[in-house]
Order: C-alpha cells, then sequence, then structure tokens
C-alpha cells in the first residue's frame, strides 16, 4: 500500500519553514498527532483532528489509525532521537513517509562552524547525564540535546567534577526560531542561569592539567577504578578483553565483576555494547555503582546475588567473564547452558583449586588455556628488581554453533 503516516519534522520557524511537501500531506491530513508546542505552530487553514500523544507516551494512537491519513510531527529531524525512528520498528518503509526539517544539532553546528562529520552527538532526554563520562577528553567535541533548562548547568557540574572545568560551553535555545539565544561561557565558571526548555548543549572539551587521559581500548589504568583489591588488573583485564571480543550491540555477562571493571570497559568499547554485573557482596555492588558512572557507562546492569542462582533468568549472553567463583557448583556449567552458540567463555584462575577445576573442564569441552606471568620494576634498596604477581591461568572457550 502507499505511504498512509506522514511523519513531518517541524522547525521553531514552523509552518512556514515547512516544504511543499509537507505542507500538502498536513492539508490533506485527516488527523495529525503531535506534542502541544509542535500543534501549536500550525495555522487554522489546517484542518483535521488534532491530537495529542497519550501520558504516558504510546504509539498506539498512530498504530490503530492504519490505512488512514495519519500525519505525525516532531521536532526538527524526526530520525535523530526522535519519533520517526520508533515508528520506522513498527511501520513498514512503504507504509511511512518522513520528512525531515533541519535538527537542531545540525543548525547549531552551522552557528558554530563546527563539521557535523567531526562532532559527537548525545541526548541526555531521559537518559542518565553520567553517559557523557564516557566521551569526555581534551579536543573532543560534543553537542548534546538537553533534557530541559536545568540540563545546562548539570552538565557544567559534571564536567568540573570530572576533571574538565576549563571546557567551553554554548547554549543553545530555540534554535531556527525568532527567540533563538546563545550563551557561552566556561564550565568551571558556568552560573545556574534561566535557561528556555527547548536547549542544546555544545562543548568544547579541555581537560584540566592533571587529569588523567582515559583511553577507550582495553586496559584503563587501575587508579581508573576505585576498589577492594578485587579487580582484574591492568595488563591482565586487557589480554581478557582481548579474547572476549566485545562487538558492537553485543551482551557480556561478568559473573563474580567484583568492581566491575570487565563489564565497564567492554561497554566502553562501543555505545551499543551491554553488560550485566553479577556480584554478591554489598561493598562491591557500590563500588560497581561508583565506577559505571564515573566512566560513563550508567546502563552497566547490575545483577544483586550469587552465581550460579542469579544467572536465572537473564537474557542470554553473547559472552561471559568468570572474575570469581569458578570452583562453586554449577557456575562454569549454568553460563555454558546459557551461553549463545558462537558465543565466548573466559575465566580467570588464581588459586590452585581454581586453576585445577578450569583444567577438568577444559578435558569436557575444549578450549585453550593460557599461563599469564608480569613482572613490575620495584626498588631494592638503591636498585630495582623484579616483583612477580601472582600467575593467571586463562580459560578461552568458543560455543560451538
Amino acid at each position: 500500500m502507499s505511504p498512509w503516516l506522514t511523519v513531518v519534522g517541524i522547525g521553531e520557524d514552523g509552518f512556514k519553514g515547512l516544504g511543499r511537501n509537507a505542507r500538502h500531506a498536513l492539508l490533506r491530513a485527516s488527523r495529525i498527532i503531535g506534542g502541544q508546542r509542535q500543534l501549536d505552530l500550525l495555522p487554522v487553514c489546517i484542518r483535521g483532528e488534532r491530537a495529542l500523544w497519550p501520558s504516558p507516551f504510546s504509539l498506539e494512537p498512530v498504530l490503530a489509525q492504519r490505512g488512514e491519513a495519519i500525519c505525525v510531527l516532531a521536532s526538527g529531524d524526526p530520525m535523530f532521537y526522535g519519533v520517526g525512528a520508533s515508528l520506522a520498528r513498527h511501520v513498514p518503509a512503504d507504509e511511512l513517509l518522513i520528512l525531515p526539517a533541519p535538527s537542531s544539532v545540525s543548525l547549531a553546528a552551522a552557528r558554530l562552524g563546527w563539521p557535523l562529520q567531526d562532532v559527537v552527538t548525545l541526548s541526555v532526554v531521559a537518559r542518565p547525564l553520567a553517559a557523557l563520562n564516557a566521551h569526555l577528553s581534551s579536543g573532543v567535541r560534543l553537542l548534546v540535546l538537553s533534557n530541559d533548562g536545568q540540563s545546562p548547568a548539570a552538565i557544567a557540574a559534571l564536567l568540573r567534577a570530572s576533571g574538565f572545568g576549563p571546557s567551553r560551553l554554548s547554549v543553545f535555545e530555540h534554535l531556527g526560531g525568532t527567540d533563538e539565544r546563545r550563551v557561552d561561557g566556561v564550565a568551571q565558571d558556568w552560573q545556574d542561569l534561566p535557561v528556555a526548555a527547548l536547549n542544546l548543549v555544545a562543548i568544547d572539551c579541555v581537560a584540566d592539567a592533571n587529569t588523567p587521559r582515559l583511553s577507550r581500548l582495553a586496559g584503563l589504568p587501575d587508579s581508573a577504578f576505585q576498589h577492594d583489591g578485587q579487580l582484574t588488573k591492568r595488563d591482565v583485564r586487557a589480554m581478557t578483553l582481548a579474547r572476549l571480543a566485545p562487538i558492537p550491540g553485543e551482551l557480556l555477562w561478568d559473573v563474580g565483576a567484583g568492581s566491575g571493571s570487565i563489564g565497564i570497559e567492554w561497554m566502553r568499547t562501543h555505545p551499543s555494547c551491554r553488560a550485566m554485573a553479577i556480584e554478591a557482596d554489598d561493598g562491591r555492588q557500590r563500588l560497581i555503582e561508583h565506577n559505571r558512572d564515573a566512566l560513563g557507562v550508567p546502563g552497566l546492569q547490575l545483577i544483586r546475588g550469587s552465581a550460579p542462582q542469579a544467572l536465572a533468568g537473564l537474557e542470554a549472553p553473547d559472552a561471559i567473564f568468570i572474575g570469581g567463583g569458578v570452583t562453586r557448583d554449577g557456575v562454569l556449567d549454568t553460563c555454558w547452558h546459557h551461553l549463545r552458540p558462537g558465543g565466548r567463555l573466559v575465566a580467570n584462575a588464581v588459586t590452585l583449586q581454581s586453576e585445577m577445576t578450569l583444567m577438568a573442564w577444559r578435558e569436557q569441552h575444549g578450549g585453550e588455556l593460557t599461563r599469564i606471568h608480569i613482572a613490575q620494576a620495584q626498588p631494592l634498596g638503591n636498585f630495582d628488581t623484579w616483583r612477580q604477581a601472582l600467575p593467571i591461568t586463562l580459560l578461552e572457550v568458543i560455543k560451538p554453533l
């Protein structure tokens, strides 16, 4: 069937800023659905019945009208963090016509003279502000869709707390409209000024002189994590993650997560990587919560409990890391059972008992064993010597398809 649903992106300049196709779609529509602000931009010549989105939000008022001439109004580009992307998951492409307007991100980049392909675009609309931490690095430019008028001050506070106080901020209100306004400043001096609810924050990231540089590659310094000693150390962590081989969109179980370092670094490799940290100790659960926010992956899901019981009912993972508890009855077998075909299981052992468990399990299921020896130069009187860390035995197994 021909498109019955048209999603019209509308800017702050309203109906007069729309192209011919968008105007004709609105004139033909029997029903127009949108937010109050978008509906108020329409002139009286638009005769279609006007309806607000329900609260709580639902696509049902649109999907229930399949076959009628329906228009949905959205701010700017409906496919950029907009309702167009949600509708496209439910409506076949040949039944849907999307007519975008310039997004606020495009308008802000034009005002700033920033090449859009070189900018990181993010949204904190109903999303944790802590996710910004994963993208902070000197020289990086961010365009952030704000949740409300308090977002700019909250972003400035986060930048100060994360060691990026010298970063330059530009707040844009009502981009593309007659009430457009720009406010410039520096995060460390930012005042909690009145800001319109509809705003965007541009950040030119500049770190304090003493702020550590944190790579997106595996192997962050141990000092990047708060921990109680239960931490997969930096070099072993890098080797472990190399074998876990994170791929965009995949899910990791971090079993016996300790301070959460493996799951956190897994998620930092790509925005679509997901992780569940399974941890029974209350103190370590609090460390995981701190570390995931500080390192910019607040979406890491904390599962409070002990394996294997805590694994029941969880979404099947693409990869599993077992950092603690391999000697506990049923942990290895339960993890192997839930792992998706083609998935990777990696387990580390420090004690003789856990090493023997991995060796016996390998006899049944195959895989590769690797012994890791790491030594660091440390003072010995007026000289230096090698101090050997405890050796690690690493098991890597790929589940057959």
